[in-house]
């Protein structure tokens, strides 16, 4: 499995967790039980079906192999294995964050992901 992964965070929830050194979630998130992650291979699916259109959003590129047992890779979309974080994440294992832009058609313009 690729170790970086990525976490697509409204801005405000992402800068408060910068100042605590924790990300505990998003609402779908807590809803869940879990962090939803994507890989680098799905987080453009994510951000167009999940977020589209939808601004002061931060794309956060994490090293999955920080995480320890607390990372699964589980079943979703289309049966795809996707990553999911059992617990809080703890910004030491963050190697990036970066604002998502918005095109002239409101699509979101990915960062060079690692």
């Amino acid at each position: 499995m690729p170790h970086i992964i990525y976490k697509i965070a409204e801005e405000p929830l992402w800068r408060q967790a910068e100042k605590t050194g924790v990300f505990k979630g998003a609402p779908i998130d807590v809803k869940d039980g879990y962090i939803h992650f994507s890989t680098g291979d799905q987080v453009a699916q994510t951000a167009a079906l999940h977020f589209a259109g939808q601004p002061d959003l931060v794309l956060v590129a994490v090293d999955g192999a920080r995480l320890g047992n607390a990372l699964l890779y589980e079943e979703s979309r289309g049966g795809a294995l996707f990553p999911h974080l059992y617990g809080p994440l703890p910004l030491s294992a963050v190697v990036w964050s970066k604002p998502l832009m918005l095109d002239d058609n409101n699509k979101h313009i990915l960062p060079d992901l690692v």
